[in-house]
């Protein structure tokens, strides 16, 4: 048996996974892959280049197609096997109940998430001839609803017909589609107790324990029927209390429905609203994966492509959607049918919003590198988006959410989640944010005032222009000539490494999309050759937010599949590359966000490779670009060199300070060395080589079960002496 399939992942998922080389799960995998198969909401906390990806999309794509499978052999039934309701238990019925309507497991919650049409449910019992009873509804999600009774005869859309009695947020009853004011409004947080009085023939509804009265008289023939409370909703969540915990309102002299007595309940007969399998919509996908980047979605698109591989029958269709690409041919797709979406927010929310994806079916919702998406400023977006699914798909299954980083402990992270998940379970292999064990990093200090040899430089890298209006030059002293000399110095210091350490393959991270192209500029030209690796020991591409999308993804393509040797790039490409045995990674300039320090870091050391990152950090203050929403044109052909408090789009740069907070956060110490580049020798010793598998080192981090084997010897001990005294009691066992 492959490892893989001790979680209960499916032979036919194992067998790809095997053919990618991974023989054993990583410890997030072995972690998280058995909770997402058992139903729950998780949270992601690993170090980059962990396995999180498959993590998800490995369980994710079983469940998704475990669902087509039942729902091609009809095993999913909406109506939950029809004949297996309870009746003993007072509950919204399971198959009493419209298309749409949603029920949880515990038949206490009921939502529906159609924007345009009603959809009710009745409870699988009811009350009749006597007695005074009562039920309460808390409104736990905004839209419309109408709670009340009704009988067996009567329309789910409550209020419709001469048998349904209803009272709506709008502060309306309704009945034979007459509408009259009544009470109040109420909303979201709103408990609303619903009364039933069998011996006068009144119903009548409160507000927050404030009683309104009489709202209907029962005509005769009603009032020997068999009544059942019920609700009816239009893309809102209610949940009901009919006497299972303490009730918050109970009025004097009524009954809780579950104190009704046998000979006064009536099950309900109707057994068969909800008809048939649940059946597959074309364009409502089963999962919804976000990412930050069109990087990112590609990748996680390929490996969903990687593991279904050996699937069969059904085949699970799923769709990559990012910005660049033709709509149209999206639309095409969804219309033909889609199982699982992976895309970038801004061609979602489009699809999304214009009704293309429909969120009906929605079982999955994963949020990948959710710090990333929300620095994006996309929390609106995350939180409209997550409202519009259904908390319970039409089978009774929750809706699972997932979320995962490298740097989860964000407080918006968790505050986010506090807010949408449910119960999450926390996967958290280290803490707080850290590197990962299989980097060596280092920080080259850079101090134009020791090294002059920036006055000498006769060829030099094209610098930002952040200083063209400065007078800068050699001899001179001021601060703005250091952080002009900073400038090329750096990349003197990083061509230096790279020919010292034999570097051929390499990420290199400048802060601005203009260092990256003036980088990619020279080191064509230093190679005296085109971009290819055989004519240019430099050879590079660039990838920024500037570049076109087909461009980036050749361009991306073309590092991944080795035919260049470097690939400069911004922090939009810090999150989420996956290129297998990348040894070295180069920081021209750290980032001003200490997290992002951490996704750099990560793109080396992966899958237990040996990685080298090497940070060139100025020990003067270097004046850099800052574009803001202050400027009109976002970068693009700004030339306002003042700083921001002035009205421009520049601020001094302070390294030492922003090392300082990163060796901080990460409570390590990095080690530091001067232009030579002369890497330290400590556990790196020459006994490995950067891009090479590490050996013979383990990892201290034990998951639940290791952390479980000696309580599991002690139970077994004391099992084993248990048994023993029985018998030695009762056989006098010698």
């Amino acid at each position: 048996m492959a490892a893989f399939e001790e979680f209960g992942v499916l032979p036919e998922i194992a067998r790809a996974v095997e053919e990618m080389e991974w023989m054993l799960p990583t410890d997030v995998q072995s972690e998280a892959i058995p909770l997402i198969l058992g139903g729950g909401d998780v949270l992601m906390a690993a170090e980059t280049g962990s396995g999180k990806t498959g993590a998800f999309c490995l369980p994710i794509l079983q469940i998704v197609w475990e669902t087509l499978k039942d729902m091609e052999t009809g095993k999913t039934k909406g109506s939950d096997a029809d004949a297996k309701e309870t009746p003993s238990l007072w509950e919204l019925s399971k198959n009493d109940r419209t298309s749409a309507m949603a029920i949880s497991s515990d038949g206490l919650t009921c939502q529906a998430r159609e924007f345009k049409d009603w959809h009710g449910v009745r409870t699988s019992k009811g009350v009749c001839n006597s007695g005074k009873y009562y039920y309460e509804t808390k409104i736990t999600d905004e839209g419309l609803c109408r709670v009340g009774w009704s009988t067996e005869q009567a329309s789910l859309d409550l209020g419709t017909d001469k048998f349904g009695f209803g009272f709506g947020g709008t502060g309306k009853k309704s009945n034979s589609k007459q509408f009259d004011s009544y009470g109040e409004a109420f909303g979201k947080n709103d408990i609303i107790g619903c009364m039933l009085d069998l011996d006068a023939g009144r119903i009548s509804f409160s507000k927050n324990g404030a009683d309104f009265g009489t709202a209907f008289q029962l005509p005769q023939q009603i009032q020997r029927s068999a009544i059942f409370p019920t609700i009816c909703v239009k893309n809102a969540e209610i949940n009901c209390n009919f006497g299972s915990r303490p009730m918050k309102h109970l009025p004097k002299g009524y009954k809780m429905l579950t104190e009704a007595e046998a000979q006064f309940t009536k099950a309900n007969g109707n057994a068969s609203v909800i008809k048939g399998p649940v059946k597959k919509i074309n364009n409502a996908p089963q999962a919804i994966i976000i990412e930050p980047s069109r990087e990112l979605a590609e990748q996680t698109f390929q490996q969903i492509q990687k593991f279904q591989k050996h699937l069969e029958k059904p085949v699970v269709r799923q769709l990559l959607v990012v910005g660049g690409v033709n709509i149209k041919e999206q639309m095409s797709v969804i219309d033909e049918g889609v199982d699982i979406v992976v895309g970038t927010p801004g061609r979602l929310e489009d699809l999304i919003s214009g009704g293309y994806i429909s969120l009906s079916q929605c079982r999955f919702f994963v949020l990948d590198e959710a710090d990333g998406l929300l620095k994006q400023g996309l929390k609106n977006f995350i939180t409209n988006t997550h409202n519009r699914i259904p908390k319970f798909t039409p089978d009774c299954k929750r809706m699972q959410m997932i979320v995962c980083s490298a740097t989860l402990h964000d407080f918006e992270v968790k505050k986010l989640s506090e807010t949408l998940m449910h119960f999450p379970t926390w996967v958290d292999l280290k803490g707080e944010d850290s590197v990962p064990e299989t980097v060596h990093h280092v920080v080259v200090k850079v101090d134009p005032q020791e090294d002059l040899s920036w006055e000498r430089l006769t060829k030099h890298v094209q610098t930002d222009g952040v200083h063209a209006a400065d007078g800068v030059g050699p001899g001179k002293r001021t601060p703005e000539t250091l952080s002009e000399a900073v400038k090329m110095l750096k990349i003197e210091y990083a061509v230096r490494a790279i020919k010292k350490y034999n570097i051929d393959r390499a990420i290199i991270f400048c802060r601005t999309k203009v260092d990256c192209d003036n980088l990619e500029r020279y080191f064509i030209a230093l190679g005296r050759g085109s971009g290819s690796k055989a004519d240019n020991p430099f050879s590079c591409v660039c990838l920024h937010g500037d570049r076109k999308p087909h461009e980036r993804k050749n361009n991306y393509d073309s590092f991944k599949q080795g035919h260049v040797r470097f690939l400069i790039c911004t922090d939009v490409a810090a999150r989420g590359l996956d290129i297998g045995g990348l040894p070295f990674m180069l920081n021209i300039t750290l980032p001003d966000d200490k997290s992002n320090y951490v996704h750099r870091i990560g793109r080396v050391g992966r899958a237990d490779r040996m990685g080298l990152a090497i940070s060139f950090v100025s020990t003067v203050p270097e004046k850099v670009w800052f574009h803001g929403e202050w400027c009109s044109s976002r970068g693009r052909n700004c030339y306002n060199t003042n700083l921001t408090d002035r009205g421009g789009c520049c601020v001094w740069y302070n390294e030492p300070q922003y090392l300082a907070d990163i060796e901080e956060h990460l409570k390590i110490t990095i080690d530091q060395v001067g232009p030579e580049v002369e890497i330290p020798k400590n556990e790196f010793d020459g006994k490995v080589t950067y891009g090479q598998k590490r050996v013979n080192i383990g990892t201290n981090y034990k998951d639940h079960v290791a952390q479980m084997v000696p309580a599991v010897t002690e139970l077994s001990k004391m099992e084993s002496m248990a048994q023993i005294t029985y018998l030695k009691r009762h056989f006098k066992v010698a």
